[in-house]
């Protein structure tokens, strides 16, 4: 049971950051490779604005979220908006640059010096016993509840409000939504700030749980093996991807080498690659292959 909860912890975390890949994916066919750094962006702005609300805690979390929401309206915008019409591979790109950039500026503002957002906050990590002979970290019962009400709001935003279902309508067919008068733009942006959001919360929770750095953003990496397992545009298709990826994980760590738990998302990546591009639960389409 122990053994459970750690893996359903892990896989939390991975489909908090995962989500936040589909809902980009889904709106605009955009593989962002900066989520990563958006995420350590987001946890190091809680780190600098949480000491201004010293009597209130969560108006430095909130202000921070707030600013990350914001910054998604603004990079895309920005940096995407301008690439309408450009091969893909133009906006993936962009996206790999501004990783680097966020990961320079970080570096440069905050040195390379590893940092506690724990520390920061004031909130404890100490064990809580969920169940008998079960027992979980503050952080990760955290992650837990935050990622069930990120992804699930995520869900239900999608299949029931109506600017959701203009988002998915932007997503499926962005000509026929721009000609029913939705404005595709404004809806790719909104895309893009939620996914921010839920990268700054994993930020957070993250930094809480164990530290904060400049090249923490390598976890996106990691967490995108989530969705090209349970596939690129299913937003159901990354809880079950998070739970594959976060078990083989751990038992690689428990049965065979706790240093071979870092790379097996990347063998996993690699495997689902090869033999089922589109992941689990994904659209299939024409896959060119070079």
């Amino acid at each position: 049971m122990q053994f459970a909860a750690q893996v359903v912890a892990l896989a939390a975390f991975y489909a908090l950051v995962a989500a936040g890949f589909v809902l980009i994916y889904r709106s605009s066919h955009i593989l962002n490779l900066a989520h990563g750094e958006l995420m350590m962006l987001g946890a190091y702005l809680v780190f600098v604005m949480a000491p201004w609300w010293a009597e209130f805690l969560w108006g430095g979390i909130l202000l921070a979220l707030l600013s990350c929401f914001l910054l998604g309206y603004v990079l895309y915008f920005l940096l995407m908006r301008p690439l309408i019409g450009q091969p893909i591979i133009a906006a993936v790109m962009v996206t790999i640059a501004a990783s680097s950039i966020l990961r320079g500026l970080a570096s440069l503002i905050w040195s390379p010096q590893q940092r506690y957002l724990g520390v920061t906050l004031g909130i404890r990590n100490v064990p809580h016993d969920v169940l008998p002979g079960v027992s979980l970290s503050t952080y990760d019962i955290a992650t837990i509840v935050t990622s069930v009400v990120y992804v699930g709001g995520i869900l239900l935003f999608l299949k029931f409000s109506r600017l959701g279902i203009r988002m998915r309508a932007a997503a499926e067919n962005p000509l026929l939504a721009s000609q029913r008068g939705i404005n595709i733009y404004a809806i790719f942006a909104l895309a893009w700030s939620i996914a921010i959001v839920g990268a700054a919360a994993a930020g957070v929770l993250y930094g809480g749980n164990s530290r904060i750095d400049p090249e923490m953003g390598i976890i996106g990496i990691k967490a995108l093996v989530v969705p090209l397992v349970g596939g690129m545009d299913s937003m159901w298709g990354v809880i079950p991807g998070a739970l594959l990826v976060a078990l083989a994980e751990f038992l690689v760590s428990k049965y065979i080498d706790p240093g071979l738990s870092e790379i097996i998302p990347m063998v996993i990546m690699l495997l689902v690659l090869i033999a089922r591009p589109w992941g689990l639960f994904g659209t299939k389409e024409q896959i060119e292959r070079v």
